[in-house]
């Protein structure tokens, strides 16, 4: 492995970390099992929450590896292995949707005949809002997400003990094919799992919004994950300032481009002043919705932009903890603020029975990350770029 060369040493995580985590995991267990037991349709939307966090932090995790391979990306590769085991979210978060598909009229309403009887025009979009292709569809996206990732992670395994630069190769091949069916796919979970819980609103932009928040997220999970690494050393010591500079920077630049977006969404909709693509603003001014509302600008755009607004924060350790804690919880706000308006339409909700997926997510989240850090080394050792990424100074 050549670990003298690369000044890497595998170091275990420590062992509260998987205590943590099965803690975390077991008690969301049973406070999501009351929950559904309480409440099931308000605990089937929880779970939606948590299910498009974790699939769009997961997809957008294979994202940012495939962008490093198809970039030639020199500084992300100490980094690497993080996205990568973040990567099998995609095949965890389908638990949340377990809830969903049990009371799936309830929580979308084109699926209720009723309410295409009263709506003309939601009936018009039956050729896609039904339930056989609404299930095809995230099946589709799963399986072909997955398989890409399996083959590009299992290529950067195996560098680790040849060194072959054709497995390289290889990786920026698939990456190219990825990018596609990326797009549309993230898109389409966007559109399928957020937007078409209001079924007679509708907005062109609605898939890059989706994306924006959960690629911010997965950056502030890596982000995290590598400063608390750093911090008890499982980090080699080549690995600087610079280094989480540019995490710092990338951060700073999508909390940009999701504010960018989201303004354009509320702009253009604002401006053409359309009933059926108004209505969906105006229901989150009513009650407590209008502060939960005037709470998104604050809390996913300029308490973050703040943070990270200087040079020097960029570089900052513990400015960056913060900060990525805070865009982790912003986009638990923002998906709620899209999601819970659909079952509380005249007030926001929240009590304990909100808790228990979150807990269940992080604890599986955990859990997760220990089992893939333990098969696979930190570091990718075998990758021809790494020598570069040692030397990497701005």
């Amino acid at each position: 492995m050549n670990q003298n060369n690369h000044d890497y040493v595998k170091k275990p995580l420590p062992p509260k970390f998987g205590t943590y985590g099965l803690g975390f995991a077991a008690l969301g267990l049973i406070l999501s099992i009351l929950a559904l037991v309480a409440d099931p349709v308000r605990a089937s939307f929880d779970s939606l929450i948590v299910f498009v966090f974790l699939i769009g932090m997961g997809m957008c995790s294979l994202f940012l590896i495939g962008l490093e391979y198809l970039t030639g990306a020199v500084w992300s590769v100490p980094f690497r292995r993080i996205a990568e085991y973040l990567v099998p979210l995609v095949f965890i978060a389908p638990i949340f949707a377990i809830p969903v598909f049990f009371n799936f009229s309830h929580v979308f309403q084109w699926a209720n005949p009723e309410y295409l009887t009263l709506h003309k025009t939601v009936m018009a979009k039956t050729a896609f809002l039904n339930p056989q292709f609404f299930y095809i569809r995230i099946t589709a996206i799963i399986v072909l997400v997955g398989l890409f990732s399996i083959v590009i992670i299992r290529n950067s395994a195996k560098q680790d003990n040849n060194s072959d630069q054709n497995l390289t190769k290889k990786n920026i091949r698939l990456s190219a094919g990825l990018m596609p069916i990326f797009g549309l796919g993230i898109t389409l979970i966007g559109i399928d799992w957020i937007m078409s819980l209001e079924p007679l609103w509708f907005s062109t932009i609605f898939g890059v919004y989706y994306f924006a928040g959960s690629l911010l997220t997965a950056f502030a999970a890596i982000t995290l994950i590598a400063i608390k690494l750093k911090s008890f050393g499982a980090l080699p010591s080549w690995i600087t300032k610079d280094h989480f500079y540019n995490l710092g920077a990338f951060l700073f630049a999508f909390i940009n481009f999701w504010a960018y977006i989201a303004f354009s969404q509320f702009m253009l909709i604002w401006y053409a002043n359309l009933p059926e693509e108004t209505f969906w603003f105006l229901s989150r001014t009513q009650g407590s919705w209008l502060y939960i509302s005037i709470g998104i600008i604050f809390i996913k755009f300029i308490i973050p932009y703040a943070g990270l607004l200087s040079q020097p924060s960029k570089s900052n350790i513990n400015r960056l903890k913060y900060v990525g804690w805070w865009i982790i919880f912003a986009q638990f706000f923002d998906l709620y603020w899209l999601i819970m308006p659909t079952f509380s339409k005249s007030g926001a909700v929240f009590s304990w029975t909100e808790l228990g997926f979150p807990l269940l997510g992080l604890g599986l989240v955990m859990i997760l990350f220990k089992y893939s850090y333990t098969k696979r080394n930190l570091i990718p050792i075998g990758d021809p770029k790494l020598k570069r990424a040692m030397d990497f100074h701005l």
